[in-house]
C-alpha cells in the first residue's frame, strides 16, 4: 500500500467523521427547537436566555432548551419546576433573563415557600477553587432573588452531597433553584 493510498483513506475517514458530527449537531438543534416550540405551545415554562445578545443565535438557544449547554455560554433552563442556571467557565455572572426565569420561584417564596439553591461545578481544575466558585455562583443567584424582593430567610444555600456536576463540563457548571415545601 502506498503513502498516497493512506492519505486518501485518512481524508475519507475525516470527511465521514466531520459529516457525522455535523449531522448530530443539526439533529440536536432541530430537536431543541421542536421541544421549545412544543413547550411554548402548551404553555410550559421554556426559558433559554443566552449571554451577550450580539453573540446569541438559534443554535445555542436550542441547545439550552434541549438540556445541553455550549461550553462558554451562560444560560437558563426551566425543567420540571427546577430553574437551572448554567455558567461560563470560571465566571459567576448570571445569564440575561434571570428575573423572568425566577418569577415562579419569587412568587412561591413570597407565598411562604423556601427556595433551596445548590451550586455545582465541573471536574476540571483545582477542587477547592471550584467549590468556592460554585458558592459564588449560588450567592450571585441569592443576591438576584433578594433584589427581586425575596426575604433572605426564605433562601437556603445547600451544598449538594456531590458538588461535581454530572454531564459534560458546561452542564456541570450550574446552580439549581428548587421550591421546597
Amino acid at each position: 500500500m502506498s503513502s498516497q493510498d493512506n492519505d486518501q483513506d485518512i481524508r475519507v475517514v475525516a470527511v465521514v467523521l466531520i459529516s457525522a458530527i455535523l449531522l448530530a449537531v443539526g439533529l440536536a438543534v432541530g430537536m431543541g427547537i421542536h421541544k421549545s416550540r412544543a413547550g411554548a405551545a402548551k404553555g410550559a415554562p421554556a426559558v433559554a436566555a443566552q449571554a451577550p445578545a450580539a453573540e446569541a443565535s438559534a443554535a445555542p438557544a436550542a441547545a439550552a432548551a434541549s438540556g445541553t449547554v455550549a461550553a462558554d455560554d451562560a444560560s437558563i433552563v426551566v425543567e420540571n419546576g427546577v430553574v437551572k442556571f448554567y455558567f461560563a467557565s470560571g465566571k459567576a455572572d448570571l445569564a440575561p433573563g434571570a428575573a423572568e426565569a425566577l418569577s415562579d420561584a419569587v412568587a412561591a417564596a413570597k407565598g411562604g415557600k423556601k427556595l433551596v439553591l445548590s451550586g455545582f461545578h465541573d471536574a476540571t481544575g483545582d477542587p477547592a477553587m471550584n467549590a468556592e466558585l460554585a458558592k459564588k455562583r449560588a450567592m450571585a443567584l441569592r443576591d438576584a432573588l433578594v433584589a427581586a424582593g425575596v426575604a433572605e430567610a426564605s433562601i437556603e444555600l445547600k451544598k449538594p452531597e456531590q458538588a461535581t456536576g454530572t454531564g459534560n463540563d458546561a452542564e456541570a457548571r450550574r446552580v439549581e433553584v428548587v421550591i421546597a415545601d
